[in-house]
């Protein structure tokens, strides 16, 4: 089987978020864009972390609760992050995807510059296009 790439699937412009952003405008970048989770970047574009929808949900029905607005990403965000390369194998991340529960995985060049994310979905559309392609002409 030749190989698919996880740069030819990646969204190159995923949402990003920056340690400093407060959980609300985290809230409205998600609503906006319709993306379940992002990479928070730095400066330099380095990946330090990723922030998901549940967690910005949990700390913003906390807030009401508690009636606080103190929380930045840096204080929700997970800094253990799986990350995959573009050259990476699409069939070999969905297999990963089966064991490991992340349904986002930002994408990073060796240097851990942010390059894109993909998705289960993405991976999904590869493997469906994959298929489907193969099958083509036979009878």
């Amino acid at each position: 089987m030749e190989s698919l790439q996880v740069k030819e699937y990646m969204n190159h412009y995923p949402v990003t978020f920056t340690p400093e952003m407060v959980v609300e405008e985290a809230a409205l970048r998600f609503l906006k864009t319709k993306q379940i989770g992002g990479p928070v970047i730095d400066k330099s574009n380095r990946l330090i972390g990723f922030l998901s929808e549940s967690d910005v949900l949990a700390k913003m029905i906390e807030t009401i609760y508690y009636n606080e607005h103190f929380a930045d990403v840096n204080d929700l965000m997970r800094k253990d992050v799986l990350t995959v390369k573009p050259y990476d194998s699409v069939i070999e991340l969905g297999q990963q995807m089966l064991t490991n529960k992340p349904k986002v995985y930002p994408v990073v060049d060796d240097d851990l510059n942010l390059v894109g994310t993909i998705s289960r979905n993405d991976v999904l559309r590869a493997v469906d296009f994959h298929l489907r392609s193969g099958f083509k002409g036979k009878k």
